[in-house]
């Protein structure tokens, strides 16, 4: 017998203005870069970096477009290539959905070199601003994606919080939503921002954080794909392991990588003379 909660039934549309619907989860993706811009530039002053108010200012927009073809074409590449090889007119169909976090964060750092080249800003000085302030975007999308009743959990009997969700048929299942939203969005902001903002040595050391980003986000997520329910497309890869799990390997060898050649910057700046 179903022994759980309710899945509130919150129209997924925010506002309806005639013809044109706007959607939770367009919120999310608004919300998500104004709150964390206010973040950065609050950041910025903090930190006396080269990553200047008004040069965080101009990479909103390199960011938001980072997020939007990024996250698209991952989704393509990563979890439905078959489908829109077939239907390529269906890749600028955003409004359908289907965006990938790991296709989204490449974008964002293909625009952090290219910002950082073009502007001549410290790459990781930029990273790690960044990378306090993302968590942000992924709990307003997790959110938003828990509204949508998309992404569930996996089916559970075990745990009194389980819930039926409308297009996951009659079985309770986890709400990995929430779940993701919880790890990926408040502790992740929670740890990265402590360790930034009350120990000055993490702050100095550049790159540091940006690696703690990549390993310990991909160390929830691996973590909590236990709980979500593979897309049925796709299944599981390899053995018992979802797409998602799969992609979150690299990410955090990378992110080790990062934190074994960060530097304090007083380091970097010595570097640079001797080089001169």
């Amino acid at each position: 017998m179903y022994s759980g909660i309710p899945f509130p039934d919150i129209d997924p549309v925010a506002v309806h203005l005639g013809i044109i619907d706007i959607r939770w989860y367009s919120l999310a993706y608004i919300f998500g870069l104004i709150i964390s811009w206010f973040l950065a530039r609050k950041m910025s002053v903090k930190s006396h970096s080269q990553f200047t108010v008004l040069k965080i200012d101009d990479f909103l927009i390199w960011a938001t477009f980072g997020i939007i073809i990024g996250g698209r074409l991952g989704y393509v590449l990563f979890y439905n290539l078959r489908y829109f090889l077939e239907y390529p007119l269906q890749i600028f169909a955003l409004w359908e959905g289907g965006m990938s976090f790991h296709g989204g964060l490449l974008g964002v750092i293909f625009a952090l070199v290219l910002f950082s080249y073009r502007k001549r800003v410290p790459l990781f000085a930029m990273g790690d601003i960044i990378a306090c302030v993302a968590p942000v975007g992924l709990f307003l999308g997790r959110l938003a994606n828990f509204i949508n009743g998309e992404l569930y959990g996996r089916i559970s009997h075990t745990v009194p919080w389980v819930m039926v969700f409308p297009g996951g048929g009659p079985e309770p299942r986890h709400p990995s939503q929430l779940y993701e939203a919880c790890f990926e969005g408040i502790i992740l902001f929670t740890i990265l921002n402590l360790l930034w903002w009350c120990v000055p040595k993490y702050q100095k050391r550049t790159g540091f954080i940006t690696g703690l980003f990549f390993v310990f986000y991909g160390v929830f997520r691996f973590g909590l794909e236990f709980f979500r329910e593979p897309d049925a497309h796709l299944g599981f890869i390899i053995q018992n392991l979802s797409m998602g799990q799969i992609l979150c390997v690299p990410m955090v060898l990378f992110g080790l990588l990062i934190i074994l050649r960060s530097r304090p910057a007083t380091v970097l700046k010595k570097a640079e003379k001797l080089n001169q």
